[in-house]
């Protein structure tokens, strides 16, 4: 119970943080992302804090004997480059720059009710979809390149079967 809680507030105070920080206002994301007109590097402040204070608690918290909500830590242990890092990068820098939304804001912002968020809310949800279908039908087996063959097999297809050590 007590990791529910935990899970409920750290994701309340996200969302307000969100909020907070304009992150839920597409025009002012895609004023920060475009750098041709009218620039707007407010969210640069907002990303410098949440760097920030990752950096500072991330070092206080590992110096803990352990968790407080788990048996043990989850720390990414994978260090690698490979192409489906840099092609889902891309396709969500793609998705945050046209629809000035990206995954959390979007969910946030779904509580506007705005007709605009709930069809980007369930454009992302179909798109989630497709990667998993595409994922279960085997196409991720086809080799990109040798070391991305190599990779695959210490990495299991679906991030929703990837153990804590994974990412």
């Amino acid at each position: 119970m007590n990791s529910l809680l935990a899970a409920f507030v750290s994701g309340l105070i996200f969302a307000v943080g969100l909020g907070i920080g304009g992150m839920t206002q597409p025009a002012k994301v895609t004023a920060f992302l475009d750098f041709s007109s009218n620039w707007d590097p407010s969210l640069a402040c907002v990303m410098i804090g949440a760097v920030t204070m990752h950096a500072v608690l991330y070092r206080l918290i590992r110096r803990r004997s352990s968790s407080l909500f788990a048996l043990a830590f989850s720390v990414p242990t994978r260090q690698d480059i490979d192409l489906r890092l840099v092609g889902g990068a891309a396709l969500f820098g793609i998705g945050w720059g046209l629809g000035g939304f990206c995954p959390g804001p979007a969910v946030t912002s779904l509580a506007s009710g705005h007709k605009s968020v709930v069809l980007f809310a369930a454009a992302m949800i179909a798109g989630m979809s497709l990667y998993k279908r595409l994922e279960n039908s085997g196409l991720h087996h086809l080799p990109i390149s040798s070391q991305d063959a190599t990779s695959r097999l210490a990495t299991p297809p679906s991030p929703l079967l990837q153990s804590s050590q994974d990412y």
